[in-house]
């Protein structure tokens, strides 16, 4: 295979887990690769990162020292061409910094005989790596994600100018490769769908022991989440006598409008907001859980989940899933088979879902077997990163 080069905007970041696990795997497959994080993560929770991917990451500078390092460069003809006239042209017009990092970035893929990059997210790292290509020639692709292309911001890179010029588009569901293939149909043939994978056996199975049933749901605390969804359905659940337990794991922008919702709820001692928890802290929670309920729903500006990773290790420590229909997540959530789904926004029909499994023990331990078995399948990470890698491998 080519020399490989992956770019992110921030890496390793805690809420994206999926990204790390994927450059952990593809390492494993094909060796090391160069890694680029334009942004240094700061006073993020530590998560059990393997300490000599993280010490590879190179980190772009500031861009202070950034724009000082390029400017040399220029003075010394260190740049290509294209890039000197660009820079020179562009100035100080919205998105600049796009052009210097691209430059620095380029200008370490050339000495290092980088002969493909790949950015995740059709955002920051994908636009950079545009213009690397335009500079260096050296060809792009990346994997978009869910508000990235459900709602993206207007760039003078635009999605569609990001879909036009690079050479693969991979993404994370049958859903959005359709979505992006009916609105851009001209990127149709280079769209590819390769879906997060997880390493199952970082999760034991749950025993369905705890003395109260217990549900969990995970994910930062802003609104496409649909947690305020889910606080109203343990209200219904529990006003017709069913007790339970729900740990909301995640932080986030809507932390005190949510504990005040359970407040007002009088939820203080069924419902908690237990703050974010590192990959190993949330399997051994998953593992002693008896429910997972995660309440997608579209957020005004049209921003939505895709196929949310926390979905797919709730499946693999053998849990039933309860979601709602939105986007990628009928692919996972098969109803009656390894949960249910409902409409998103309707904490009724949440409540009834919860109500039913959680009254079922033997029907929610036998969706939960099969949502297993399906985590092992179709989103085993070896399996989707040999998919990925034969992506990456073409001309």
């Amino acid at each position: 295979m080519r020399r490989l080069a992956y770019l992110f905007e921030r890496f390793p970041s805690f809420g994206q887990t999926f990204c790390y696990r994927e450059v952990a795997e593809l390492e494993r497959q094909i060796g090391p690769v160069s890694l680029f994080s334009i942004r240094t993560p700061v006073d993020e929770p530590l998560q059990n990162w393997d300490s000599d991917i993280v010490r590879r990451v190179d980190y772009l500078p500031a861009e202070g020292p950034l724009v000082k390092e390029i400017d040399r460069a220029a003075r010394a003809g260190e740049l290509p061409g294209e890039a000197v006239r660009t820079l020179k042209e562009w100035g100080r017009q919205p998105d600049f910094l796009r052009l210097y990092q691209a430059t620095y970035v380029g200008l370490r893929l050339r000495k290092q005989g980088v002969e493909r990059l790949h950015a995740h997210f059709a955002g920051m790292a994908a636009r950079t790596a545009y213009w690397i290509s335009k500079f260096f020639g050296i060809p792009f692709s990346f994997t978009a994600h869910a508000n990235d292309i459900f709602a993206p911001r207007d760039f003078a890179v635009s999605l569609p100018k990001l879909l036009e010029e690079a050479v693969a588009i991979v993404s994370v569901s049958d859903f959005a490769v359709e979505h992006l293939g009916k609105r851009f149909p001209h990127a149709r043939p280079k769209l590819h769908r390769v879906y997060n994978g997880i390493d199952l056996a970082a999760f034991r199975p749950s025993d369905f022991a705890a003395p109260v049933p217990l549900i969990v749901s995970i994910g930062r605390l802003i609104e496409k989440k649909g947690f305020a969804d889910l606080i109203s359905a343990c209200r219904i659940v529990k006003a017709k006598g069913r007790d339970l337990r729900c740990e909301i794991i995640g932080e986030g922008p809507l932390e005190r409008t949510l504990a005040a919702q359970i407040v007002e709820a009088g939820l203080q001692q069924g419902v908690q907001l237990v703050g974010p928890k590192t990959q190993v802290a949330i399997a051994e929670r998953l593992a002693t859980a008896n429910l997972f309920v995660l309440a997608c729903t579209t957020e005004a500006e049209g921003g939505m989940d895709n196929l949310p990773t926390v979905i797919m290790e709730a499946m693999a420590a053998g849990l039933p899933v309860i979601s709602t229909s939105l986007a990628g997540v009928p692919e996972m959530v098969e109803p009656g088979v390894t949960g249910n789904l409902v409409p998103p926004g309707d904490s009724a029909a949440l409540a009834e879902a919860i109500d039913a499994l959680l009254s079922d023990p033997a029907a929610a331990r036998a969706l939960g077997a099969k949502g297993r078995d399906l985590a092992a399948t179709r989103f085993s990470a070896e399996a989707n990163v040999r998919a990925l890698v034969a992506i990456l491998s073409m001309r």
